[in-house]
């Protein structure tokens, strides 16, 4: 007879942090719909008495930042260190982060003063708190970047990485951008389909997307095309169980072209069909082709 008892699995702790503006509130709120019990600014010295010896009925987010009463970078890391220690901790730390021109802008925009500015312009504030922060960032086992995302960009984000439930197996993002207005920021693999033929330069094309039949068969008719794509899906298709094996919960793959309206639409199109038949989460988006002045 087997008298010990069964191992029970720890429910996740999500220690959600980063730079201010960056999006913290808005990630915990993300979260909280997910099913997380959500914490904002709780002192560090207080996660191990929430948690009690991983003990905790329901996954659990904790926002953290400079905000936080008697916040320290270095405390804080030790403390990350001692929890991730424990028997049976499932301790993920999720760090936010933006480009400091967008930053200023949203603290703009919302007449809100950064905490470590006062008087001072927010650039002041954001390079001090970057300053503090920079070992924060380096430990982080997850990086957002929002710059380019609206709110229902991070939450597929998070959703990716932290869906609860029976949700298994890697998830897969492609995207088509425009390399006109750089790359996107959270892409793991890019590819630039520029040196397809262009439909921008047909007048009866331009007007469309890679989404329209005219276009599709205008671009599949570059003797390019076919060889690139099966050597693309090769690439590929090895990686999937790769990546999954090594723990990647996340995969976002990037296809680009000029303008983001043609050629990287179309091939998103083709490939999100094809790993259509490999995977069960799989989610598609076409960056800039809502944009009014794209050129291909």
């Amino acid at each position: 007879m087997n008298d010990s008892a069964p191992v029970k699995s720890a429910a996740p702790l999500l220690l959600v942090t980063g730079v201010s503006g960056a999006g913290k509130s808005s990630a915990l709120k993300v979260l909280e719909d997910l099913g997380y019990e959500a914490v904002d600014n709780l002192p560090v010295s207080m996660i191990g008495r929430l948690i009690a010896d991983g003990d905790f009925p329901h996954p659990i987010a904790i926002g953290i930042d400079i905000r936080t009463r008697n916040f320290d970078a270095d405390g804080f890391l030790r403390e990350l260190d001692q929890l991730s220690q424990r028997p049976g901790m499932d301790v993920t730390l999720l760090f936010l982060d933006c480009d400091d021109e967008i930053l200023g802008r949203r603290f703009k925009e919302t007449r809100r003063r950064h905490p470590l500015a006062d008087d001072r312009p927010v650039s002041d504030g954001l390079a001090q708190e970057r300053a503090q922060m920079a070992g924060v960032r380096e430990q982080a086992g997850v990086l957002v970047d929002t710059s380019d995302m609206a709110l229902k960009d991070l939450k597929r984000t998070l959703e990716g990485h932290f869906s609860l439930g029976d949700q298994s197996g890697l998830a897969i993002f492609v995207t088509s951008f425009s390399f006109r207005r750089g790359l996107p920021r959270d892409a793991d693999l890019v590819f630039d389909v520029r040196f397809l033929r262009n439909p921008h330069y047909d007048a009866d094309l331009r007007p469309l997307s890679g989404r329209d039949a005219a276009v599709g068969a205008y671009i599949t008719e570059d003797e390019g095309f076919q060889a690139f794509f099966d050597n693309l899906t090769r690439l590929i298709e090895p990686l999937i169980p790769r990546y999954a094996d090594e723990g990647k919960k996340y995969l976002t793959i990037a296809i680009g072209c000029t303008g983001g309206q043609h050629r990287s639409v179309f091939v998103v199109e083709r490939l999100n069909t094809w790993l259509g038949d490999k995977v069960t989460r799989l989610q598609l988006r076409h960056r800039d082709l809502d944009k009014t002045d794209n050129y291909d």
